[in-house]
């Protein structure tokens, strides 16, 4: 029953009315387009959807995730968690839709939109242009993801 639940759950994170869109964009972008090609696609995205929503001016890192976390919490987009390090800023990702959205079998490229989002907010935010955003675990069932921001 739990896993029925939390299934259901995870369906409802996409609006319905762009369910069969998305995934129909998705499945001809990957018969056209190779993975690489599309991960930069959905990076650009990113970038601009990260343009589009700029974030309010943080001094702190405390700050920089409660900015984000405004603007995903308006879209129903799940929240972030931010942990500075001594090397690196860990981004984690929690309960992003995309999946639900384009279908998880096409989450090996679509993840790299946040890649992107992030990118972008903290490079307007003064990160160094040395800095990239890395995806480095994989989206889970939950939408769960981690990037670093690093050399």
């Amino acid at each position: 029953m739990k896993t029925e639940s939390v299934d259901y759950l995870l369906t409802r994170q996409c609006s319905r009315q762009w369910k069969g869109f998305l995934k129909a964009l998705a499945t001809e972008f990957s018969t056209q387009i190779d993975v690489p090609e599309l991960r930069a696609l959905m990076n650009r995205v990113g970038t601009r959807f990260g343009i589009q929503t700029s974030l309010q001016p943080c001094v702190s890192v405390q700050e920089v995730q409660h900015a984000m976390n405004l603007i995903w919490n308006d879209m129903d987009w799940g929240w972030v968690e931010i942990e500075e390090s001594e090397r690196a800023l860990s981004i984690t990702h929690f309960c992003s839709p995309i999946s639900a959205a384009f279908g998880r079998d096409m989450q090996e490229w679509t993840t790299a939109f946040l890649e992107g989002v992030y990118q972008q907010w903290l490079l307007a935010l003064g990160a160094s242009d040395s800095l990239r955003v890395r995806q480095v675990s994989q989206i889970d069932e939950f939408g769960r993801i981690e990037f670093r921001l690093s050399l």
